[in-house]
């Protein structure tokens, strides 16, 4: 695969980013709350273009994005010194620091700021970058069953030499008829029934096992037989050992008009398997290194999904973006400092205290702690990311 195919990463990050913040931004518009800064990549800045009150700007970092809005970490009042919070999209200016958790003091209250506003209107604010990425990845995941998935029939093209299918005598021209009982009706079926076959293998586990039902041309009967598949396949390796046939291709596409029933119904999946995943981690049947993938790995991955366009066309790409999307929705979600739906508990605690909010710094501290745990999280499943690339697994 040729490294440009690893550049359509940028248009990726960028589309779930900029609709991420422009949720934000939009409704931040319709609060009547003063945005200072709408900031494509972290800090620092590579240039910006002032429009009205608002800078826009281009940053070197291309990890995120964010939406500056004045007051974000709790402050509505000004004339005081200034402090410094944000969000995990993004870094906010106080303009000022009250002494107390039951409000600020030394000025009026700035009616523009994020602060300022109902509790209610805070959340809108919070949660609309969140919405956004889900309706983003509603259209994608349509459009893809839309634009259609070129697959092939499960006909075995070629076997590799040493390989469990050849150890159980599988031939050129087998047709496989399921796996583990899984009817397999594309040869992209069998592959995510082998995944399925190795998800809760024990990191120590050499082989698992599984049943595969073939027809084999002049055999009236279908024919079962077990191989022993590769539980953790390095590089160059391939848990079963089989090529599949391109003489059969398939393409399977629905009706435009079916298109937001599709991508709703096909998020719904992604989030039931993203909650799935947790509760694996959460009883130690996943190891969280194996669950989760960073930056490199997501640029890895894309990079393949646009190098698959000139033969299979744009419906893994416009998954995997789709993908994305969903998985920082969720993931924003999450009730976590720095993150919106952190950002989101505090204003639920503030109305839970009947409108006694947290002094902004102390807010600003408990999302300046959420932020570094985030970033190192980050750069724990980066070393992974480069762990899986250098060894192939």
């Amino acid at each position: 695969m040729s490294w440009y195919y690893y550049l359509a990463a940028i248009p990726v990050f960028a589309v779930i980013v900029l609709i991420h913040e422009l949720g934000h931004f939009i409704t931040a518009r319709w609060a009547d709350i003063r945005v200072e800064e709408f900031g494509i990549g972290f800090p620092p800045r590579a240039f910006g273009i002032k429009r009205g009150e608002t800078l826009y700007s281009i940053n070197w970092l291309p990890i995120g994005g964010f939406v500056r809005m004045t007051g974000e970490t709790g402050d509505g009042v000004t004339g005081q010194a200034a402090a410094t919070g944000g969000r995990a999209t993004g870094a906010s200016t106080v303009d000022a620091a009250p002494t107390s958790d039951t409000g600020a003091i030394g000025g009026p209250a700035d009616p523009r700021s994020f602060a300022a506003k109902p509790a209610w209107r805070r959340i809108v604010v919070l949660l609309a970058g969140v919405t956004m990425n889900m309706l983003l990845a509603i259209v994608l995941l349509g459009a893809a069953d839309v634009v259609g998935k070129i697959d092939y029939q499960p006909y075995i093209g070629s076997v590799v030499a040493g390989s469990p299918a050849q150890q159980i005598g599988l031939q050129v021209g087998d047709d496989i008829l399921s796996v583990n009982g899984k009817p397999i009706k594309f040869y992209g079926d069998l592959i995510v029934a082998l995944t399925a076959a190795t998800q809760n293998a024990a990191p120590s586990a050499r082989t698992v096992p599984v049943v595969l039902v073939i027809q084999r041309a002049g055999v009236a009967q279908p024919i079962s037989l077990t191989a022993n598949i590769l539980a953790h396949p390095g590089k160059d390796q391939a848990r079963l050992g089989v090529g599949g046939s391109d003489s059969h291709p398939i393409i399977t596409r629905v009706p435009i008009w079916q298109l937001p029933q599709v991508g709703v119904h096909e998020v719904g999946t992604l989030v039931s398997a993203i909650f799935g995943t947790f509760g694996q981690i959460a009883t130690g049947q996943l190891a969280v290194s194996q669950a989760f993938t960073g930056p490199v790995g997501i640029v890895q991955v894309t990079g393949q999904a646009a190098s698959a366009i000139p033969q299979s066309g744009w419906y893994f790409i416009l998954y995997l973006t789709g993908f994305l999307s969903v998985s920082l929705a969720v993931v924003n979600a999450l009730p976590i400092p720095a993150l919106d739906g952190g950002r989101v508990l505090l204003i639920l605690v503030e109305i839970v205290r009947r409108g006694k909010r947290l002094a902004p710094e102390r807010e600003g501290m408990i999302n300046l702690a959420g932020m570094a745990v985030l970033l190192c999280f980050v750069l724990f499943i980066t070393f992974f990311d480069f762990s899986r690339i250098f060894t192939g697994n």
